[in-house]
């Protein structure tokens, strides 16, 4: 925030002010009349409220306004989901360094543990904080399990620093970060993907790079009139639905959505393994054409992961 002063007929006015981008890259900004001029940071604290609610109008009226509407996204999820996103901005930005490198440090290892946990690993919240923050190996356990896990906080890292673009060239860096030490094949698939039990008919290598640049075009038209979460939903099960690598396609897909969440200043969110059968039934609904449930899930999670995840901290921090 910042202070304006006007002089209208000899007389001095003051306004607290507060500058922002919407998503189209336009500068908005929001003004309140204050009676005399006082020291800003007593301003801001008096007139934060005001503030966060006309940014939360703005964003929401942008998305009603440019965002397609429909039974999942109406316009009231449009307002929630954008009033989650100013709150998100607001307090990351409200904590120290430290706090932000704590908070986002969680968020990895939470992320990591269940986005694994999904894929079948073994490895405990407590494990997973062992690998990442102190380096080391749990007795026992898998080295690709292990490798799974550390691979997994740089990606998220770079992510969060917005460092992924949503291209062919970042999805294949990604994979490949995610993959070390596991797999010396990189880039897209040589051989069909086989998964025991599934009747699902995953792109054929041959078509791979087709069907990428085909998904990668319809992400950068659709980004301009649909959601950043509905895309996110969207693109995940069309990316799960191509199955481009030999391996690692589903880690490498939860990552992707939150990447495009992160790019346009939303929370990331996490998928736990306690949703694994939802998860893969909105998947299964996916592939059959039955896009709704992928969507409502994601939407969800969205929520939830901001009020029990980030809200919660934001409280804790405060005591």
């Amino acid at each position: 925030m910042y202070l304006k002063e006007k002089t209208v007929k000899g007389k001095k006015y003051f306004y607290l002010a507060e500058s922002f981008r919407l998503p189209n890259g336009k500068v908005s900004s929001i003004e309140k009349g204050i009676p005399e001029k006082s020291p800003l940071q007593e301003l801001e604290k008096k007139h934060v409220n005001f503030f966060i609610e006309k940014k939360k109008e703005a964003f929401a009226k942008y998305a009603i306004k440019n965002y397609k509407a429909d039974s999942v996204f109406s316009k009231s999820e449009f307002e929630k989901s954008e009033s989650i996103k100013v709150d998100y901005q607001r307090t990351i930005r409200s904590f120290t360094k430290s706090q932000l490198k704590d908070v986002f440090d969680r968020f990895i290892a939470n992320f990591t543990y269940e986005s694994n946990a999904i894929e079948g690993n073994s490895l405990t919240l407590k494990d997973v904080a062992i690998v990442m923050f102190e380096k080391r190996s749990i007795e026992g356990k898998d080295l690709r399990e292990i490798y799974e896990t550390r691979n997994s906080r740089p990606v998220m890292d770079l992510l969060l620093r917005k460092k992924f673009d949503v291209s062919e060239k970042s999805v294949i860096k990604m994979h490949e970060m995610l993959m070390k030490d596991m797999d010396e094949r990189t880039g897209y698939k040589q051989i069909p993907n086989y998964i025991p039990g599934s009747n699902v008919e995953f792109t054929p290598p041959e078509k791979v790079e087709e069907e990428m640049g085909k998904l990668i075009e319809w992400y950068n038209k659709s980004i301009e009139t649909m959601h950043p979460i509905q895309v996110s939903a969207l693109f995940h099960g069309k990316f799960i639905k191509i199955h481009p690598f030999e391996d690692g396609n589903g880690r490498v897909g939860r990552f992707i959505s939150n990447a495009i969440l992160t790019n346009h200043d939303y929370p990331p969110f996490i998928i736990r393994k306690t949703q694994r059968e939802a998860y893969i039934k909105c998947m299964q609904d996916f592939f059959r054409g039955y896009t709704q449930n992928l969507e409502r899930l994601f939407l969800r999670k969205y929520k939830d992961t901001y009020r029990k995840f980030f809200e919660v901290y934001l409280k804790y921090i405060k005591k």
